[in-house]
């Protein structure tokens, strides 16, 4: 499978959770158009069967398995955190050890060469700076639109909230706010970047011997691991390339990129050496994920510069998007990674 129409998969996160029957939803999902799909972190136990029976007739290739998969027995829904790499409760790191390889095995049996994997984030005794970060920004975004309309109301103008957006992410008082919360989660992931690196070197050898390539995926959190511009030395440190690469999740990077905590082509020049994979989504002007690529803020163009014959495409669209709008995304990205 060499062409984009052949690569291009597309993650189960879209349907897994309205089917009750694994072959119906693969099922589903092949009628789009897609040969390939990933199966992501919220295939429950009573989907396998229904799924090994599509693979069994060969309905579709899985490119890819988003760790865990399937579902840990305590979880009922999509539950990538459930237990973190990164924890400070070794309990919790056993667990994820636990479930973290039986989704290895399990890609084995349905044939996926990757695995996508979150890494946990810092832990905080007390309040998250994240979550009083983002109080803060609703607040002060509330603030700026209801001024900004009583201004235009004066003079019978419309407010463009896209434009008030980009004002209030350029401002002083944004940056220096953002600043202090990043330092604060620098300072508090040292012990939880030691006790990650202790877990992937404990699942290493249990990867490498069933021949998987495991992708660290960037994630959206602020506390989640490693910090944008943490990833290349992390990943430096995790020298068996074979088994540790990088995925590239788009959605989540254009999400930093529009708050300045990167910028997304300087982020994928970085990270290209270790690219195995990418989640492929769009972001809106009002910042909302997993939406049809080409409607949002993402340039594709940019991103298809670093795409490879190796690297999996994985199209992760949002539960609420309609049949329709699956095509329209598979369409264009056909049409721009081409």
């Amino acid at each position: 499978m060499n062409s984009i129409a052949d690569r291009l998969a597309l993650s189960s996160c879209w349907c897994s959770s309205r089917h009750e029957d694994g072959y119906a939803m693969v099922e589903e999902m092949v009628q789009l158009g897609f040969k390939r799909i990933e199966l992501s972190h919220g295939i429950r136990v009573s989907l396998v069967p229904g799924i090994l029976k599509a693979l069994e007739e060969k309905m579709v290739e899985v490119g890819s398995v988003h760790n865990f998969c399937p579902l840990p027995p305590s979880a009922w829904q999509a539950a990538p955190n459930l237990f973190e790499p990164a924890s400070i409760d070794k309990r919790e790191r056993d667990l994820w050890q636990r479930y973290t390889e039986q989704t290895f095995d399990f890609a084995v049996k349905v044939g996926a060469p990757k695995v996508v994997m979150h890494s946990g984030s810092a832990w905080f005794f007390f309040s998250s700076p994240e979550a009083k970060f983002e109080k803060w920004m609703t607040q002060q975004k509330l603030d700026l639109v209801e001024s900004a309309k009583a201004e235009a109301d004066a003079v019978q103008v419309e407010v463009n909230e896209f434009d008030l957006e980009t004002e209030f992410y350029s401002s002083e008082k944004f940056k220096n706010c953002r600043d202090r919360t990043m330092r604060r989660i620098k300072g508090a992931s040292k012990k939880p970047l030691r006790f990650l690196s202790e877990s992937y070197a404990a699942v290493e050898a249990y990867a490498k011997e069933r021949g998987l390539q495991l992708g660290l995926e960037n994630r959206e959190g602020l506390e989640e691991l490693p910090r944008d511009n943490a990833f290349p030395e992390f990943m430096e440190k995790l020298e068996d390339a074979a088994t540790f690469g990088y995925w590239h999740d788009s959605g989540h990077a254009q999400l930093k990129h529009r708050m300045g905590l990167l910028d997304h082509r300087a982020h994928l020049e970085s990270m290209a050496s270790r690219l195995i994979g990418f989640h492929l989504h769009d972001v809106s002007e009002g910042g909302r994920d997993h939406q049809v690529p080409g409607t949002g803020t993402i340039d594709f163009k940019m991103v298809a510069e670093f795409i490879r014959p190796e690297h999996a495409l994985v199209l992760e669209l949002s539960p609420s998007l309609s049949s329709d709008q699956v095509h329209a995304s598979r369409d264009y990205l056909l049409e721009t990674l081409a």
